[in-house]
Formats: structure tokens, sequence, C-alpha cells
């Protein structure tokens, strides 16, 4: 029997709440859920656990040809209840990150640290989501860049000190809360050994930056199994630098990106960019196939946006890379 075939690329998607109807923009139906592990095992994928596709992407290694990764933020309680019997019937592995204080308040609507140890004995491993789950990236009236530092310090080793101490989790990941991390941020998170996980769209390849790996959200109004398909089935964009790389912006609120990219033997020329609640946006190219930009047309609104940029790929797959911007006052 022939080997399968190996590409440089994997696919994490990001799920939050499992059959929480009330809560669309983080919950999958659990109909959607369920077409999405039929998909996958309908489909060929190896579903990886995260400690392989982080070993891959240090080492420079190929995943199997198609390869997929279940990373789910928050330790909801529908975690328990509906994703995890569902994938244990598979035998396959996920991975939880944890925000931690919810957890040890007992606060209702969060998983119990013995539900996870469960898990864990299970097969399930665990990452870092920081204590508070709050937005990191804000500082605290009055508070100097050192006392930020710190405070970020603060929130991912007491939360890794808890994941060790209930679970025995030593995973070094590190997934920002509602996927918001500047360049400073990245950096603490870098310095400390962590691996940081955003939620921006895009499949992980060779190039990927470790400090802010992308995954492909999943909420009930993007659940759709077509859609999920054609993520799944989504491979890297070979993206040298982005310039700037730091999500968090300042006055300048119609960004211009730069996008270099590596040379992969491919037509590149027909890209193109979408931002976020502005659509198709015009695609500049700096050297042909080697180098474009991309600029919001109106500025980006309070909040978080992104610009999102695909090419077709061999067999009707899509290359994909998304770039994050956070605005976090109206200027």
């Amino acid at each position: 029997v022939a080997a399968p075939m190996a590409r440089a690329d994997a696919v994490l998607f990001m799920y939050h709440r499992f059959g929480e109807d009330e809560h669309p923009s983080t919950s999958v139906r659990l109909a959607q859920f369920e077409a999405h592990l039929d998909y996958l095992a309908e489909n060929g994928f190896e579903v990886l656990p995260l400690a392989r596709v982080v070993e891959h992407l240090r080492q420079g290694r190929a995943f199997p040809e198609r390869t997929a990764t279940i990373t789910i933020d928050d330790a909801y309680l529908s975690v328990y209840r509906e994703a995890y019997p569902r994938l244990k019937a598979r035998g396959w592995p996920f991975t939880v990150f944890v925000a931690t204080g919810p957890v040890d308040a007992g606060l209702r609507g969060f998983m119990s640290w013995a539900q996870m140890r469960e898990m864990a004995a299970a097969g399930a491993s665990f990452g870092n989501h920081g204590v508070s789950h709050d937005h990191l990236v804000r500082r605290r009236e009055g508070e100097a860049v050192g006392q930020w530092r710190e405070r970020m310090r603060g929130e991912i080793v007491q939360a890794q000190v808890r994941l060790r101490e209930e679970l025995g989790a030593e995973n070094s990941w590190f997934a920002y809360p509602y996927g918001e991390y500047d360049e400073p941020l990245a950096a603490l998170v870098r310095h400390l050994g962590y691996v940081g996980f955003g939620q921006q769209s895009g499949a992980v390849g060779r190039l990927s930056d470790l400090r802010s790996l992308p995954r492909f959200p999943m909420a009930e109004p993007y659940a759709g199994v077509e859609e999920f398909a054609q993520k799944a089935n989504s491979l890297a964009l070979p993206v040298r630098s982005a310039s700037p790389w730091n999500p968090l912006l300042g006055e300048e609120r119609r960004p211009l990106l730069t996008i270099t990219l590596e040379p992969a033997g491919r037509d590149f020329t027909r890209t193109s960019c979408y931002v976020s609640g502005q659509g198709r946006v015009a695609v500049n190219w700096v050297e042909r196939d080697r180098s474009f930009t991309v600029r919001a047309e109106s500025p980006l609104p309070l909040g978080r946006s992104r610009y999102n940029c695909t090419a077709p790929g061999p067999d009707g797959r899509y290359y994909w890379y998304s770039h994050p911007w956070l605005v976090q006052s109206a200027r």
C-alpha cells in the first residue's frame, strides 16, 4: 500500500460552545458539529493532537495529506456534555484552552477540574487561556508598560500553575482571549516559551509565525458543512513576511498591509483580499508573484477586524491568509 502523500499544511479548528443555541456567535449546533466530524471521517482526514502539529511546525516536517486538529476555547460545560462524548466515540484527540479563573470560581456553565481530569484520562490535552479571560492588550488607567507586562506575565504563569496542579498539563501553548494580541504581548508569550494561538483564519504551514498560529473559528452562522469543507481543505499562503505585523492600530485606521510571499512555483496573481464588513478590496502587486499590498477602503471600526486573502490552489483548494487588526478607541 502506498504511503499517504504529505503536505506542508494542517488546519486547526477552534470551537467554543456546543448546542448552546442561545449563543449563536460562539456556539455550533450539534447537527453542525456532527456533520463536521462526519466530513473529516468520510474524507480521509487524520485528526492529529495539537502536540504533533506543534512538533511538526517546529521541526519543519510535513503533515499527512489531509490533517485537521480540533481546539476548543474557554472550557464551557457543553464541551464535557456534548463535544467530549462525540470525540471520544471516534477516538479523536482534542485540546481545550482553559481560562482558569471561571473554573476555580465554580461559575455556572463551565466545566469542573474533575470533568477535565476525566477527559485528560481519555486523551484530551489542555492549554493556557489565561486566568481572567480579559482583553489582555488593554492597559488599565495609569498603568505603566512595565506594570502591564508583569500583570500579563501573572495571567499566563498563574494559569499554567493551576493547569499543572489540577491536570498535570505541561504544554506551553497559549491562546489569546478573543484572539486579541499586540506585538508586546506576543513577544512576552514567546519569551515565556509558549506557542501562541489566535482566532484569525487560515491553515498553518512551515512559514507560520509561532507567536500567533491561525485557527478557523467555528460558530453557527459560518459552520455549514460546505464552508467547513472548504476550510478543512485550505492551504497556507506562503507568507514570508507581513508588515506591519502588529495588529494593534493607532491613529491610522486604514492600515496598508504589505505581504511578501516565498516563491512556491505557483501563480499567486489571482489572489483576492477581503476586509471585514467592507467586502473585496484591490490587491496591488509590488513585485509580481512576490509582494503585494492591500488596504481597507474605509476606516476600520472599534474592535476586531481582519484582512482575509485567498488564492486558487490545486484540486479546487484555496491558499489562505488572514491578518487581524484591533482598534481600541474611536479616533
